[in-house]
């Protein structure tokens, strides 16, 4: 079983179409593990058990994914397509976070500032190491400061998930810097 590729079809059911493995996410994002373990494997025609799941959540590079205490529901952290709610907690940003994006979005960015497109935040980064690693996946990175804690004294809200990526509803142009 190729794990990477069963992460991914993790992350489109959690996150964006979870009627791809014939499953209902609550109005929190949970799925019922069971239910979901069972979608995928007969969908995927293979055989996705618990122990494999909890390795996916385990060893997932980015920490997409959660179970609650007894393990019996997971979800995806962020990065949503569907309206749900991860109850993410408010929280102050530090005075600057990051974002990295390709080269072909800096005009619309410079424009728009950015805007969570098909997803429900823009998701930004603690550091530039991360934001430049984020950035190569859309060619070559370029890195925008975001200055998060001017945008958290003009009344922005900012959240921090599980997995500690930074969220907010969107960041106005003037708020960024490009490096």
């Amino acid at each position: 079983m190729n794990l990477t590729k069963t992460s991914k079809f993790i992350s489109l059911v959690l996150r964006h179409h979870p009627e791809a493995a014939e499953i209902e996410l609550d109005e929190h994002g949970w799925a019922n593990v069971d239910e979901l373990l069972a979608g995928i494997s007969g969908k995927r025609h293979i055989n996705l058990t618990m122990d494999i799941l909890e390795e996916i959540v385990r060893t997932d590079s980015k920490g997409r994914y959660s179970f609650n205490d007894d393990k019996t529901l997971i979800r995806a952290n962020q990065g949503h397509s569907i309206n749900v709610d991860v109850e993410l907690k408010e929280t102050a940003p530090p005075e600057f976070l990051w974002h990295g994006t390709g080269e072909k979005f800096v005009s619309s960015i410079d424009k728009n500032g950015l805007l969570p497109k098909g997803r429900l935040y823009v998701h930004l980064s603690g550091d530039t190491k991360t934001a430049e690693s984020v950035g190569r996946r859309h060619g070559r990175p370029v890195i925008y400061k975001v200055l998060s804690g001017k945008m958290a004294s003009d009344g922005y809200k900012f959240y921090l998930s599980e997995n500690k990526v930074w969220l907010t509803k969107a960041v106005p142009a003037k708020y960024l810097e490009k490096l």
